[in-house]
């Protein structure tokens, strides 16, 4: 079959504008002067000309111009009718004598001799051009229209004989017919080609606003730029646009490959000098976002896609290669545009049967998604609809609701009634964003379908695993729609439905059934029962292969063995956890996150922050690349213990209220409101009326039932309570109020095997005995918070966030060998500066006195976040980079660098790092 011509070039004025400086591409052709021939390849509209202009100070007049430098350049303005070979030459070799006079004379009459070999001229021209004074450059530009083999052999010859003060200067839309591997495998080849001709982001905002005058913002200029790809024409045009425009932001947000210029230009530049064959070609794979030869066989009916595709490449017409062999591509946004426009105005009927074709190949290459947006783009939503059902089953597998949520918004509504397995995933998808209200409607679409067909009768729909596992998924997602209500009773209902439907080999079901009655139980309080039925849920789920679940549910039953006063167990769970997500890569990223910010908050309960930082960098990265705010809002809360750990409780705050901002209500109880986590730090820091109004918004009461859900609440209040004793410690009615709270709260933990809970009651009893001057009794309290549970080497922070009263417990611990070593070694953790804070246990009440912490002065210590700064204050870390590794703005660093000058009498950082030494701080 013949080939299509593909042309390149229509007579018509190049785009030309105000000239930007471009140093960097300016600095790549100087590399031109070590080698034999810099080739500068790129489509219309790149700015290949001027450029070159740029680089040599010589313009596209067909004159040799003679730089200071006694530099000597040949230019030669090529076209159409130059393509006979003895033409060519001779326009080469007068624009050569033109720049080194004397030369090339003898080649000339050569030439002039239709019988005389081309090789023979161009030896006495090579001879002529050994002999010049100076370096000499010639330039072929538009070489594209006269490249023919019979041009190209008499080049090649030249260029492999050039002596070495010659050079040559090829501009092209297409690369031309020269044994270019050849010459860029000895390194004689400098090469210049679309993506480096693109303007990047700077050079546009100076095109613009520079060059073009326009005035346009960063983010305008950005838009425009990304949605040129930098083609410079593009830009161009797109200034000519705006031109005494009033709306620039209108434009801007609407700029796109239907705007005139850019439809003229392409349309007029390239379309119309294309062959039909070629025309036809762009036009019927316009419809594809990404093209290769198979593909494009599908789509067209042809045969040689994969030639076009390498043919077209080579003509620089606009394409894209997206992988190094060069085997699939795309086509330039706004020449996607372009082509696409044209093709509904031209055949708009052709348009669904193109996107079928494309939908057909995809899928009967297991493409799933590209087949499904095909057959949207199509509107044959019945395809797409059954397509989707297909696909549910490995969707659900590997978590990826969200591309099945995409396909559902892009559906008609009816079309996701008729199908009972798209309805009850809409229904999710509802729920999982937080609409409540519309879901059992859906779930009751799906029971109708499903009972309209009779017994024995084939489906209408796809015949898949989750169809015939549909009824025991409607009772699961109905346990969760009640668990995300807060209706425990109807959750356990659902989930015991669930187990009844499902098949003894649907894991899945019965997995996602033992979870939600597992976290009945846990918001119920009973730890035991929860990590009993919750354990078996993991199980099930890793034997559905459901391992992005698994991984995610491991983490909530890492927290239920804390609640079980476990943090070893968990630890282990994470450890392990991360070790298979290692395994399995990028496609578990959201749970590898979960699992980081686990072990983040673990580490720092058993104060060791540097490793909860560590772990939380970890998971940054992680959400980089896959972000779900119903995760990340706990990367937040563990950042602030951190932060407040290391002493910048207004750091914590402010992180916290992020977390609040990501926060939605889902699946899992809210065991540990983040309202109350801010409550604690307020309290720690004296801000008692702050934290009162909070709990008098939450109408707690000492008074209140007990339940799990509220146990953390009530904890935050007993805490108020005993900083506000502290100021008015015989007010004996609150005290035995406080402490009959923690009596049902105890027995709550104790009869639900909740031993995490104990910890921290028992603590707060030691607290609360303090406060009044009993230390014996709060030295038993202390004791039976280090004996009651099973892993009590877990706790720190849990002890040291209460401050000065509980260091003296601790102390007078130590002293009466009281609670075996957990006393020292959490002493040992504190600050040398914190540690040697006297026990102010019984210090009479008095309006100075810090009603949390009873800390001493902030001008005579430093806190345990600076004493962080000050230790990476005595490292080669610039500020930016100590406050990115303690996760803190620079401002904030700066705040704490000033009160750390301040508080060691010293003005700039080697004086503090010296006044640190000679104190022992570090």
């Amino acid at each position: 079959m013949a080939r299509p011509l593909i042309a390149t070039k229509l007579f018509v004025p190049k785009v030309r504008s105000q000239v930007v400086t471009r140093a960097r591409l300016l600095e790549r052709l100087r590399r031109g002067a070590d080698v034999r021939l810099t080739l500068v390849s790129a489509p219309a509209g790149f700015g290949k000309t001027t450029l070159l202009a740029q680089w040599l100070g010589t313009g596209p007049d067909n004159r040799a111009h003679e730089r200071p430098d006694e530099r000597r350049v040949a230019w030669v303005s090529l076209d159409a009718t130059d393509k006979e070979s003895s033409s060519f030459w001779t326009y080469v070799v007068s624009a050569l004598q033109g720049a080194v006079p004397g030369v090339g004379s003898s080649a000339l009459e050569s030439l002039a001799s239709p019988a005389a070999p081309v090789e023979g001229a161009l030896t006495t021209l090579v001879n002529d051009l050994a002999a010049a004074p100076s370096e000499v450059w010639l330039v072929l530009d538009d070489y594209h229209l006269v490249d023919n083999p019979e041009v190209g052999k008499g080049l090649a010859f030249l260029l492999e004989h050039l002596p070495p003060n010659i050079h040559v200067i090829i501009s092209t839309r297409a690369d031309p017919g020269l044994p270019l591997s050849r010459w860029r495998a000895r390194g004689e080849l400098v090469e210049v080609r679309a993506a480096e001709l693109r303007f990047t982001s700077q050079e546009a905002a100076a095109y613009f606003n520079e060059a073009a005058g326009l005035g346009l913002s960063e983010a305008e200029v950005a838009a425009l730029e990304q949605r040129t790809e930098g083609w410079v024409a593009a830009l161009q045009l797109a200034a000519l646009s705006l031109q005494g425009r009033a709306d620039i932001a209108g434009f801007v947000a609407g700029f796109a490959g239907n705007d005139r210029y850019i439809v003229d230009y392409l349309v007029e530049e390239v379309l119309e000098h294309q062959s039909q064959e070629v025309r036809n070609f762009l036009l019927n794979t316009s419809v594809l976002d990404r093209l290769s030869g198979p593909l494009c066989d599908a789509v067209t009916g042809g045969g040689d896609g994969s030639w076009m595709l390498t043919a077209l490449e080579r003509a620089n017409l606009f394409l894209v290669p997206l992988d190094d062999r060069r085997e699939c591509f795309r086509y330039h946004h706004l020449f996607a545009d372009v082509l696409r426009a044209r093709l509904l105005s031209q055949q708009p009927g052709l348009v669904p049967l193109l996107h079928e074709r494309a939908s057909l190949w995809y899928e009967h290459n297991a493409l799933t998604d590209e087949a499904v947006r095909h057959a949207l783009a199509g509107q044959d939503f019945g395809r797409a609809a059954h397509l989707m059902e297909l696909a549910v089953p490995v969707i659900r597998r590997e978590r990826q609701e969200s591309l099945l949520f995409g396909w559902l918004k892009a559906l008609p509504d009816d079309v996701v009634r008729r199908s009972p397995v798209l309805s009850v995933f809409y229904g999710f998808m509802l729920m999982a964003t937080g609409d409540l209200q519309d879901v059992e409607a859906r779930f009751e679409d799906a029971d109708v379908a499903l009972a309209a067909v009779p017994p024995g009768h084939p489906l209408p729909w796809a015949d898949t695993e989750e169809l015939r596992a549909l009824p025991a998924t409607i009772a699961v997602y109905r346990a969760s729609l009640a668990q995300a209500r807060g209706d425990v009773a109807g959750t356990a209902e659902h989930a015991r439905r669930a187990l009844e439907l499902a098949g003894p080999n649907d894991h899945l079901s019965r997995g996602a059934a033992a979870g939600f009655l597992g976290l009945a139980a846990w918001v119920g309080g009973d730890v035991e029962s929860a990590l009993e039925t919750f354990t078996q849920a993991v199980e099930s789920l890793h034997a559905s292969g459901n391992l992005v679940d698994a991984l995610s549910s491991t983490v909530i039953l890492a927290d239920m063995w804390l609640a079980a006063g476990r943090p070893g167990q968990a630890r282990r769970l994470y450890l392990d956890g991360l070790r298979l997500a290692e395994s399995l890569g990028d496609r578990v990223a959201r749970a590898t996150a979960e699992l980081h910010v686990g072990l983040s908050e673990i580490e720092c309960e058993a104060g060791d922050p540097a490793g909860a930082e560590g772990h939380l960098r970890e998971a940054a990265a992680f959400f980089d690349r896959s972000p779900m705010t119903e995760s990340r809002y706990r990367w937040f809360v563990a950042r602030a213990l951190t932060a407040w750990a290391g002493g910048s409780p207004d750091d914590a705050v402010g992180l916290l209220d992020q977390a609040e901002q990501l926060y939605r209500r889902g699946f899992f109880p809210e065991v540990r409101p983040i309202a109350a986590m801010k409550a604690r730090i307020r309290i720690a820091q004296g801000e008692l009326a702050e934290a009162g109004d909070w709990a008098r918004a939450r109408r707690l009461s000492v008074t209140d039932d007990v339940n799990y859900l509220s146990e953390f609440d009530h904890l935050t209040l007993v805490r108020l309570l005993i900083a506000q004793l502290r100021g008015q410690p015989d007010d004996g009615g609150a005290n035995d109020e406080a402490a009959r709270l923690l009596e049902r709260l105890l027995e709550s933990a104790a009869a639900n095997g909740r031993a995490g809970s104990i910890v921290e009651i028992r603590m707060l009893q030691a607290l609360l005995e303090d406060v009044h001057g009993h230390r014996q009794r709060a030295r038993d309290m202390l004791g039976r918070a280090f004996t009651e549970v099973p892993e009590p080497g877990g706790y720190a922070r849990l002890f040291l966030a209460e401050g000065a009263p509980m260091l003296g417990l601790l102390r007078d611990a130590v002293e009466h060998g009281t609670g075996g070593d957990h006393p020292r070694r959490l002493l040992s953790m504190v600050p040398p500066a914190d540690a040697e804070a006297p026990d102010q246990g019984h210090e009479p009440p008095g309006p100075d006195r810090q009603a949390s912490t009873g800390a001493v002065s902030a001008a005579e210590k430093l806190s345990g976040r600076e004493l962080q700064v000050l230790r990476l204050l005595d490292s080669e870390l610039s500020g930016p980079e100590i406050a990115r590794a303690l996760f803190i703005s620079h401002n904030t660093l700066r705040t704490h660098t000033k009160h750390i000058f301040a508080k060691l009498g010293v003005s700039n950082r080697q004086g503090a790092v010296r006044r640190a030494r000679e104190r022992r701080l570090m």
